[in-house]
């Protein structure tokens, strides 16, 4: 890959450029140097591939059955499977993650999310329901569950391919087409995506993918009048401008948004299980993670040794490129998206120093040159109302509290604004399930961090989002319930 490489715009089956003409670059963040050119899609890109899209369900994907969709989606899930070692590849250079953590992690479970919503596609049934008639008359009362029409699917820079199939693929089941709009930091394995779609065999216009900017073509996709659902992962920020945009014209959303997940770990626990997991939990994919267990709440009793078992493996952790020997993902990281988000991390770094953390890992050694490399930190000594416990950091970036009490750890984790996830790590069952009847999150995991699977829902409450990605809440999300009354 010695030249930058085009990645298109696909629209109604057809890899096409902006039609304006305009790109953006896209770099490696394992190196610096720019491997791909974007065609950078605009209002009119977007309003060709709604068009799109609008024609489709109206037309060939409409015609096709439950079962039909149901192979199709099959046929993909196959096509992905057989080149899963090439788009981790792709995945690895666009991210700046070692290849080996996204076979591990995500290409399993693209596959498994496609076969599981393919399963479900000739599965749409109504209901009948029962009443007292009208005016005296009898009546037959069913119900029809339909697609909602054409979505929008705008998926982040983290883990574009992984959550864009968590969309697309109880989309399709749906039956409604769609418009993927990627993340301008991670375009290229979600583009390379549309090879698969003509493969296995899905009508022109099902499935279109734009790139571009988000003032630009987000905001283009989000107020397009044909679109009637939006499904957006990434910052609340952000989120909080599509739930006001969409208000308007009253479309569905999903928004699964920020966090800044607890991790709790009692005296009780198993320390060598709790502090691989810990470290998974705070520094897979370098951190740039929503479900990140970024804040660490620590019984007081076992406080030093958790500190000095997770500084020294934070320690040990290698730093390295996307071509890295196959490891768990607690034993090597790679870079950061970009220099932009690289410094913006380091920023919180810098303030927790300032507002009197302590860091214990974190700064020593030299980094890889040329790319956007920080090295795994954590800080202790950190109070509920500094920064560095509060806001999200999106980076390998770990906060420290104590606690005395399993009242206090619980008021400790509810003490935010997200409420996406937490871990508890406690080998008493009945704590287990007391503290996580009483967290505020859309998930708790208890001696294991945010498992991911297809069959069960994943979003968050508070300014983590509304509504669910995976399982069949996602499913629903996508259908209408339409009531029909017939007097007999």
């Amino acid at each position: 890959m010695s030249q930058s490489q085009m990645v298109l715009n696909y629209i109604n089956g057809q890899s096409v450029p902006a039609q304006s003409g305009s790109t953006f670059d896209k770099a490696e963040p394992a190196t610096g140097v720019v491997r791909w050119q974007v065609a950078s899609a605009r209002a009119e890109d977007v309003d060709q591939a709604v068009q799109a899209a609008q024609a489709a369900f109206k037309g060939a994907w409409s015609a096709l059955s439950g079962a039909a969709r149901g192979r199709l989606i099959h046929r993909l899930a196959d096509l992905l499977e057989a080149r899963a070692s090439a788009f981790a590849e792709l995945l690895a250079r666009e991210q700046g993650r070692p290849a080996s953590d996204l076979m591990m992690m995500d290409l399993p479970m693209c596959v498994d999310t496609l076969r599981y919503f393919a399963g479900w596609a000739d599965k749409l049934e109504g209901r009948t329901i029962p009443t007292g008639g009208f005016m005296g008359t009898p009546t037959l009362n069913y119900t029809r569950r339909e697609p909602v029409g054409v979505v929008a699917l705008i998926v982040p820079w983290n883990a574009p391919l992984m959550i864009a199939i968590w969309k697309l693929a109880p989309a399709l089941a749906a039956g409604c087409t769609v418009v993927i709009k990627t993340s301008e930091d991670a375009p290229v394995a979600v583009g390379a995506l549309a090879a698969l779609l003509d493969e296995a065999g899905l009508p022109p216009g099902v499935v279109n993918i734009v790139h571009g900017m988000g003032p630009e073509a987000g905001a283009s996709l989000v107020a397009h009048p044909l679109v009637r659902k939006i499904s957006f992962t990434g910052s609340t920020q952000v989120g909080r401008l599509i739930g006001q945009a969409a208000a308007s014209s009253f479309k569905r959303v999903t928004l699964e948004l920020g966090g800044k997940a607890p991790q709790i770990v009692f005296a009780d626990a198993d320390l060598d299980q709790a502090v691989l997991g810990l470290a998974m939990g705070l520094f897979v994919n370098q951190g740039q993670v929503c479900a990140a267990g970024s804040r660490l709440l620590v019984q007081r009793s076992i406080l030093r040794d958790v500190e000095d078992r997770l500084a020294a493996c934070a320690r040990d952790i290698r730093l390295v490129g996307h071509e890295a020997e196959p490891a768990p993902p607690w034993v090597q990281m790679g870079a950061l998206i970009s220099p932009r988000h690289r410094d913006r991390v380091q920023e919180h770094i810098d303030r927790a120093l300032a507002e009197g953390a302590r860091c214990i890992a974190g700064g020593e050694g030299a980094l890889p040159s040329g790319g956007y490399y920080l090295r795994p930190t954590l800080f202790t000594d950190v109070t509920p109302d500094m920064h560095l416990a509060r806001e999200e950091v999106f980076g390998p970036v770990g906060a420290i509290l104590p606690f005395d009490t399993e009242e206090e750890a619980i008021a400790l984790a509810n003490d935010c604004v997200y409420g996406l996830s937490a871990s508890v790590w406690t080998r008493d069952l009945a704590t287990a399930h007391r503290v996580s009847a009483q967290l505020e999150v859309g998930a708790v995991a208890v001696n294991c961090w945010s498992p991911l699977d297809a069959r069960l829902p994943w979003g968050g409450v508070k300014d983590s989002g509304v509504g669910k990605d995976l399982s069949r809440l996602a499913l629903d999300a996508y259908l209408e319930e339409k009531t029909v009354t017939v007097a007999l």
